[in-house]
């Protein structure tokens, strides 16, 4: 193990309809815009606190499901980088930091800022009663 630390930061995922996502996941989850591309009345894809990332796609038809990415927010991008080159994984177009899994698994790693926060984000338990 390298000793770098890392965590889900987002799940980026193909919708046709961006606006009743976004509508839906505010509304049933509270999950707000906390960023957004292009404008909010026409977004090509917008990032929700909570985690989703939605991309606009009204023609995607894919046979297994709409997951575009994972988005991984590391403690050490190039540490975490030089790991995953034993692994056979190959980059992509987007960038060193997005990886192309033997699978097809798309992954983009992310230099956390500060570096600390990924280490206060795994100290949650999600599961843990108040």
């Amino acid at each position: 193990m390298n000793g770098t630390k890392a965590y889900l930061e987002h799940v980026a995922i193909w919708v046709k309809d961006i606006q009743w996502h976004i509508r839906f996941f505010e509304d049933v989850l509270g999950m707000t815009m906390r960023e957004v591309d292009d404008t909010p009345e026409t977004p090509r894809q917008c990032w929700t606190l909570g985690g989703l990332q939605f991309i606009h796609a009204p023609h995607h038809d894919g046979p297994e499901g709409r997951l575009a990415h994972l988005g991984v927010m590391c403690e050490d991008l190039e540490a975490a980088l030089n790991a995953a080159k034993a692994y056979g994984v190959s980059e992509m177009p987007q960038g060193h930091n997005w990886l192309r899994l033997p699978d097809g698994l798309a992954v983009e790693l992310i230099q956390a800022k500060p570096a600390s926060c990924v280490a206060q984000a795994l100290k949650i338990n999600p599961r843990a009663e108040a």
